[in-house]
C-alpha cells in the first residue's frame, strides 16, 4: 500500500494505528536472499518495481511474483517466456501472459486510465516491441491508442491516422530498418516523440544499430531515443509525460 492509502484507511477506521505503524516500520525493501524487493519504489518514483523475467530461475520468479502480489495486489513483468508463465500460473492462476509482448502480469480490475498516448510502428515486425510499450503504459494508468504499420514506405497510411497521433500527449515510434518513422513524426506533431529502434531489418541494419543512429541523428525536434527494443523504457517515459499533461489539464480545470 502507498503512504496516502494507509493514512486514508486509518482516517476511515479501516486500519488501526498499530497496523499502520507496523507497515511504516518495515524496511524499504524485502530481503529474499537472492533478491531485494524494492517495496518503497512507488512511494519514491510513482511506479512500483517491475520484474525483468528473462534469465530468472523459475523458483525465484515464483517467489518474487507471490511476494509482490501480496504487497501490491498486482505485479508486472517483462521478457517472460511461456515456460515461466506456466510455472507462475500453477501458483498464481490469475496471472496472464501475452505471447507478442512477452509480458507476464496480474492487474487490478477496473483500473482508471487517463490521458492519451499514441503507440506507432513502422511495420508489423515492430509490434512486439510496441506492445511492450503500450501494455506498460496501460498498466501504469494511461490510455493508449495503437497505430500500427504506418511506416514511410507507404506514408499515406500515416497521414490517414494523423489526427489521432497529433491529439496524443506523447507518441511512441517503434521502427527498425533505417528508423525513419520517428523523424517524420517529429516534424508533424507538437508533443514529444519517444523513438524506439527495433532489431528488425537486413544485414546492414546491424540488429537495430542503424535505426538507433538514425533516430539519434534526427534533424526533427522533440525526439527522445531509448535503447534498441526497449519498449518498456518507452512506455515508462510515455507514462511520465502523459501524467504531467493530465496534471496540467486538471490544474486548469479542462477535464
Amino acid at each position: 500500500m502507498e503512504t496516502r492509502e494507509i493514512l486514508e484507511k486509518v482516517r476511515s477506521g479501516k486500519l488501526s494505528i498499530e497496523e499502520a505503524e507496523r507497515h511504516f516500520k518495515k524496511q524499504p525493501f524485502e530481503e529474499l536472499g537472492y533478491a531485494k524487493l524494492d517495496s518503497h519504489r512507488e512511494v519514491r518514483s510513482g511506479f512500483p518495481e517491475v520484474i525483468f523475467c528473462s534469465g530468472k530461475p523459475e523458483e525465484y520468479l515464483i517467489s518474487i511474483y507471490r511476494k509482490m502480489y501480496e504487497t501490491n495486489g498486482e505485479v508486472f513483468g517483462t521478457r517472460a517466456d511461456i515456460h515461466q508463465f506456466e510455472a507462475v500460473k500453477a501458483v498464481l492462476p490469475q496471472v496472464t501472459y501475452d505471447e507478442i509482448s512477452h509480458i507476464l502480469k496480474i492487474e487490478k480490475k477496473d483500473k482508471e486510465r487517463r490521458g492519451k498516448i499514441a503507440v506507432c510502428t513502422a511495420g508489423t515486425a515492430d509490434i512486439s516491441v510496441a506492445e511492450e510499450a503500450a501494455q506498460t503504459a496501460e498498466f501504469f494508468g494511461g490510455n493508449v491508442e495503437r497505430i500500427y504499420d504506418v511506416g514511410v514506405s507507404g506514408i499515406h497510411r500515416l497521414f490517414h491516422r494523423l489526427d489521432a497521433i497529433q491529439d496524443a500527449n506523447c507518441i511512441v515510434a517503434a521502427a527498425g530498418m533505417e528508423g525513419a518513422l520517428a523523424s517524420v513524426l517529429g516534424g508533424l506533431v507538437r508533443n514529444p516523440v519517444i523513438a524506439v529502434p527495433t532489431s528488425v531489418g537486413y544485414g546492414a541494419s546491424l540488429n537495430g544499430l542503424s535505426a538507433l543512429l538514425t533516430m539519434i541523428n534526427s534533424c526533427a525536434n522533440g525526439i527522445a531515443v531509448v535503447n534498441i527494443d526497449n519498449g518498456y523504457g518507452a512506455g515508462y517515459m510515455a507514462t511520465q509525460i502523459n501524467r504531467l499533461a493530465v496534471k496540467g489539464e486538471n490544474r486548469h480545470g479542462d477535464i
